[in-house]
């Protein structure tokens, strides 16, 4: 056992968010209520998350390690640098300890190729290829790839082309990154991998599209362990898997085999939190070869603590993300809306705490609830979180009742692995 973090490699894998710094000490109670093959990554942040709570790297990871080892976790864990945008936040990142490095190229990406017509697609690609070297065309054109599911992805010139200009400056950028990481843990002397996302785009990922960006960037060195595409269906945050389960299932074994063909690496569930209905399917048609991403439902959690421990309180911060909501979503994929959450004066304390947090695998019956309030809350944690009364407050309340939020988080999270354990 280290006390560093370390790479995971293929191991399954977990990433639990916290965004206070409180949480891991019913992290790794969970891990021990649902054993299995499952390695934690304690310490998970995103650069974005960071700046929305004041927080530094260094913070992140003192805050997971230290409680870690406080609750007496033994074995081996990782620690993920999320949202990687910047050579500075490479920079920033590496130096605190963090050794899996996600790479978000999203700002890069062409989200309205898919719409494209003949005519703006060649304008675009040919406007891509002198602004960004983006040859493509030639590599690919005319490939007819058998995946074992028994379907052939087909690779036309067209499908070249919207790659390219969708995810050609993407590509560029994240391997360009790539090469920036591995310059600085090499001067570090540090081991480390990494995760690619490319699952922020309105379309699901084509199979052609996983696979030509993927073998774009092994091919050019980047030492990937795991792609995170945009699967078919919803991933809103804070609620269930939104879509035809069947379909995921068969779209989901294609990306796994495409994932073992150029690799192998993992495929990454992003928004991963709360989605226990494809959770058994998706360790079972990855073969074990996954890691997910949890992030928001950690802070979720904290309110529920609040809501228990002191009723006043939280329906100030329940106000308080009301009148948030509308200006924080913008960075988010939800569908709720403020008609979603009822004045938490007309509702009494169980009240309050089923429709704005409730059970969150199911729709408590006649209560009105539709799932949907906890994206009021999930959306509006760093306005919170940063607030000058309700932060401090948010923070006593749970050190407060520690025992509380440890009991829910290990209950919460149990449910998630012993989901993941069953289809392996």
């Amino acid at each position: 056992m280290s006390d560093r973090p370390q790479p995971l490699g293929l191991q399954p894998s977990f990433g639990f968010g916290d965004r206070i710094g409180l949480a891991t000490p019913g992290h790794v109670e969970s891990m021990r209520r649902a054993p299995g093959p499952i390695a934690p990554i304690f310490a998970q942040q995103s650069i974005r998350e960071m700046a929305r709570t004041n927080r530094q790297p260094e913070q992140v990871m003192h805050d997971a390690l230290t409680a870690a080892k406080a609750a007496g976790w033994t074995g081996k864990q990782g620690a993920d640098a999320d949202h990687l945008k910047t050579p500075n936040d490479v920079d920033r990142t590496a130096a605190a300890g963090f050794c899996f490095f996600t790479i978000d190229p999203s700002d890069h990406v062409d989200g309205s190729a898919d719409n494209y017509s003949p005519s703006e697609l060649a304008e675009k690609h040919a406007a891509a290829i002198k602004e960004a070297d983006i040859a493509w065309v030639e590599a690919y054109k005319g490939q007819q790839i058998k995946l074992p599911t028994g379907v052939t992805i087909t690779i036309d010139e067209p499908t070249v082309r919207r790659a390219a200009v969708k995810y050609g400056k993407a590509v560029n950028h994240a391997v360009a990154l790539a090469r920036h990481i591995a310059a600085v843990n090499q001067k570090l002397g540090h081991d480390y991998e990494i995760e690619l996302s490319v699952d922020e785009t309105p379309q699901p990922t084509t199979l052609a599209e996983h696979y030509i960006v993927a073998h774009r960037c092994l091919e050019q060195g980047m030492k990937l362990v795991s792609l995170a595409p945009r699967y078919i269906g919803e991933f809103e945050k804070g609620v269930d898997y939104k879509g035809d389960l069947k379909a995921f299932e068969k779209s989901l074994a294609d990306h796994a085999a495409i994932s073992n063909l150029l690799g192998p690496y993992k495929l990454s569930l992003h928004s991963g939190s709360d989605k226990l209905s494809i959770y058994t399917p998706f360790a079972r048609i990855t073969k074990g070869q996954f890691h997910v991403k949890t992030a928001g439902t950690s802070y979720l959690e904290a309110l529920r603590v609040v809501a228990r421990a002191d009723t006043d309180l939280f329906r100030r911060l329940v106000n308080f993300a009301l009148s948030r909501y509308d200006t924080d979503k913008a960075t988010y994929h939800v569908s709720a809306t403020l008609k979603d959450g009822p004045a938490p004066e007309s509702l009494s304390a169980k009240q309050l705490e089923a429709i704005y947090i409730g059970d969150w695998s199911t729709v408590p019956a006649n209560t009105g609830f539709t799932g949907l309030a906890r994206q009021i809350l999930h959306c509006t944690f760093g306005s919170t979180l940063t607030h000058p009364e309700f932060a401090p407050l948010v923070r006593k309340c749970l050190e407060s009742n520690q025992p509380l939020y440890t009991e829910v988080l290990a209950d919460h999270f149990a449910r998630h692995l012993q989901a993941l354990n069953a289809g392996m």
